[in-house]
Formats: C-alpha cells, sequence, structure tokens
C-alpha cells in the first residue's frame, strides 16, 4: 500500500490551488491559537469548499475543550481530528461522542518510553513527531518497535523522506509543514518534490516478492 501524504498547515487559498494540483492525500488546517499558522475555522471552512473533495481534511488542536472541537469538526467537514497537546486517553474517548471522524494522537517522541505509550493509545491512528510543528526530527530508529499504522512527521523534506520510507516499521502517512514552506507559506515547488519523492518511491516497490 502506498503511502499516504499529509501536507499540514494551510492557510491561503493559493496554497489550496497548490493542493489541487498536486492532490496530497491529506491537508491540515491549525486551530491552535499560539501556532504562527493558526486558522480561524469560519476561514478554514471557506477554504474547505475549494478543495477537491478527494483531499481529506484533518484539524489539528492542541488541548483544545472538547466542545471546541466537536464544533470545528462539524463547521468544517473533518474528516479526522489530529490531538496535539497532552490529552489523555480519556479525553480521547470522550471525545468520541462529540465527533464522527477518525482521532489522531500525537506524540513528540524523545524515548522508547513514548513510543510504548503511543502504541497503546486509543486513538485510530498515532503521530509520532520531533516537535510541536517546529520541523524537529526525532531518532527514527525507534519507530522498529510500532506495531501499528502511524503518521510520522518532524523535520521531513523531500530530501530525507526516501529514509522515512526505508524504515523497518514503514509509515502508513508522512506529514510536511516547515519541509515544504518559503517564508512561512506553502511553495509549489518544494511541495511537487517532496509528493513526487513519496510516489516515485511507491513506483520501485516490488510487490511480487512480498508476501
Amino acid at each position: 500500500m502506498a503511502v499516504k501524504i499529509k501536507v499540514c498547515g494551510l492557510k491561503h487559498l493559493m496554497e489550496i490551488g497548490i493542493a489541487n494540483e498536486l492532490m496530497p492525500d491529506y491537508i491540515g488546517f491549525v486551530f491552535a491559537p499560539k501556532s504562527r499558522r493558526f486558522i480561524a475555522p469560519e476561514h478554514a471552512a471557506m477554504l474547505r469548499t475549494k478543495l477537491n473533495p478527494k483531499i481529506k481534511v484533518i484539524g489539528v488542536f492542541v488541548n483544545e475543550s472538547l466542545k471546541t472541537v466537536g464544533m470545528c469538526a462539524d463547521m468544517v467537514q473533518l474528516d479526522a481530528v489530529q490531538l496535539h497537546g497532552n490529552e489523555t486517553e480519556e479525553y480521547v474517548c470522550t471525545l468520541r461522542e462529540y465527533i464522527r471522524c477518525d482521532i489522531i494522537n500525537a506524540f513528540k517522541v524523545t524515548d522508547v518510553s513514548v513510543i510504548d505509550r503511543a502504541v497503546c493509545s486509543l486513538a485510530d491512528y498515532i503521530m509520532l513527531d520531533g516537535g510541536a510543528g517546529d520541523g524537529q526530527r526525532f531518532d527514527w530508529s525507534l519507530t522498529n518497535r510500532v506495531k501499528r499504522p502511524y503518521f510520522l512527521a518532524g523535520g521531513l523534506t523531500a530530501e530525507n523522506v526516501e529514509e522515512a520510507l526505508n524504515l523497518y516499521a514503514a509509515p502508513y502517512a508522512v506529514d510536511v509543514s516547515s519541509g515544504v514552506e518559503e517564508n512561512g507559506v506553502k511553495d509549489y515547488r518544494k511541495m511537487m518534490k517532496f509528493i513526487k519523492a513519496v510516489r516515485e518511491h511507491h513506483k520501485q516497490i516490488d510487490f511480487s516478492k512480498i508476501n
């Protein structure tokens, strides 16, 4: 199965146009007010109407109230919510009463204990990240302990994504933001190069040799 591609932190109509042309599997809207990529739900909802419906939309939240997450999920018609704060497993369980979409629980990986905690998450998917949207990479060798689908984030670029795709426990999806930006805005050439690198890797796999 081809590794999915998520481009996170879109804010502008021009960036939606790039996404519609290059067709990543997911795009992300960041609803964390302290983030430089913050977007108001109303603006995100408008951009959603301009997005190719084949591209799924993920909303990113940091320690937000259940009510607010539910409101945003409905307003923007999110396909998934991504929790990027200190949300507990109890929070994840309760959130299911407020939303009808997938839940991705993100973990900042500092050591093997974080990996072990992540794989036990009750979320639909987990995300392993090196930071909090700041382009920091963690020790990818730790992913060898992961036995479930995961999103890989943190420090990814077109130049190093091939290494990520060759990990023993390959990710379900790769998540890029700053790695495809120029002066804080998504850059067409960088996005194209990143997406091409991921898709060319898939074409090189000889599936006839896979049991």
